[in-house]
């Protein structure tokens, strides 16, 4: 009787039964919502999404979906705030009351109890860093001497020209690219020598269009900018071109013509993770340790413009963000305090006795 009452009320709510789906459970409604709610998403994106679910599942992944409650879900997401990052918490929330919703439009199940339950906090994440200017100073020489390693799985370490990691570590460091934007600009985006004839006179510029996010799009439609090169990354790039054209012969056919400015000894895009390691090598060489990554290059890009007295406003415009707003939030602890700025610029101004 109690379950002839069950299957009324699944009835009444819309709740159409199917093969199975007594027993169904919330690992099999993750499993359906990653395989076949996430159309036209990066594999990177999928990917991301599965990992922050693994630690939710493996606490309620074998209960039946129809059963979950809102104190199951709490108890998981404590689980794992005990153990990851806010972050992590917060995206593995958000997926499971995705994959739960994909299954409450397949008539899978009632109610989504997981959008009852608030997220844990987690653990404080490692924050980013910037380079002070003698460290940064460090890395520039660490880098133009250094020849980089790339790694590639089940094959020896490549000796790579020193020109690579150089060129990426002076344009990330002198205009604040992100790195996914690195990897994917190309050398048609690159105007090395300007047009000083031109009125008004055009600089060396680097055209920001594209990143290797699906779709090859930038962040934002914001993101998209032309920023002027300083000298150091013109001749930076300069000398990668002319090593790239010797790479270029030596893989003969091998080589891939895809017109990026980094790349493999063969053309090809370069790897985040072996941009990573290539990086934590030249940091160690430079004596400021290997817990950097190559992003916080972009970090020390915008500690150094606001240290050196550029509005908030011109940095927002030079890293590509949409408002201020964003660039307060996401820097925070690399602005120069305004307030203390503003006082400084006063005394100047009106003097003291």
């Amino acid at each position: 009787m109690d379950k002839l009452k069950e299957l009324h009320r699944d009835l009444d709510q819309g709740i159409v039964p199917k093969t199975g789906y007594a027993n169904y459970t919330v690992r099999q409604a993750a499993e359906d919502w990653l395989a076949n709610g996430l159309d036209g998403r990066a594999a990177k994106t999928i990917k991301k999404n599965e990992n922050v679910l693994a630690p939710i599942l493996k606490a309620i992944g074998g209960r039946k979906l129809r059963e979950l409650t809102a104190t199951d879900v709490r108890q998981a997401l404590s689980r794992m705030a005990a153990e990851y990052s806010r972050a992590a918490v917060t995206m593995g929330h958000l997926a499971l009351k995705r994959a739960i919703r994909h299954a409450e439009a397949n008539d899978l199940v009632a109610r989504n109890v997981a959008a009852l339950v608030d997220t844990p906090k987690g653990q404080e994440g490692r924050p980013s860093k910037s380079l002070t200017l003698k460290q940064a100073v460090a890395v520039i020489a660490a880098a133009r001497t250094l020849p980089a390693l790339e790694l590639r799985p089940g094959l020896k370490d490549v000796r790579r020209p020193a020109a690579l990691m150089y060129a990426y570590i002076v344009l990330s460091l002198l205009v604040g690219v992100r790195t996914e934007e690195a990897r994917a600009l190309r050398w048609d985006h690159v105007d090395l020598d300007g047009d000083p004839g031109a009125d008004p006179p055009v600089p060396p510029h680097v055209a920001v269009w594209r990143s290797v996010r699906a779709h090859g799009e930038t962040k934002t439609q914001r993101s998209r900018r032309t920023l002027g090169l300083p000298q150091m990354a013109v001749e930076a790039l300069r000398a990668l071109l002319e090593s790239q054209a010797h790479e270029r012969l030596l893989a003969g056919e091998k080589w891939q013509d895809t017109g990026l400015v980094f790349t493999t000894h063969l053309g090809t895009v370069l790897d985040a993770g072996n941009v990573r390691k290539m990086f934590k090598r030249v940091s160690m060489v430079a004596g400021i340790g290997d817990g950097w990554t190559p992003r916080e290059l972009r970090t020390s890009f915008v500690s150094l413009m606001s240290h050196h007295g550029v509005s908030i406003e011109e940095i927002a415009h030079l890293v590509g963000h949409a408002s201020t707003r964003t660039t307060e939030v996401v820097y925070r602890w690399e602005l120069r305090p305004v307030i203390t700025t503003g006082a400084e610029i006063m005394d100047e101004v009106f003097g003291t006795d």
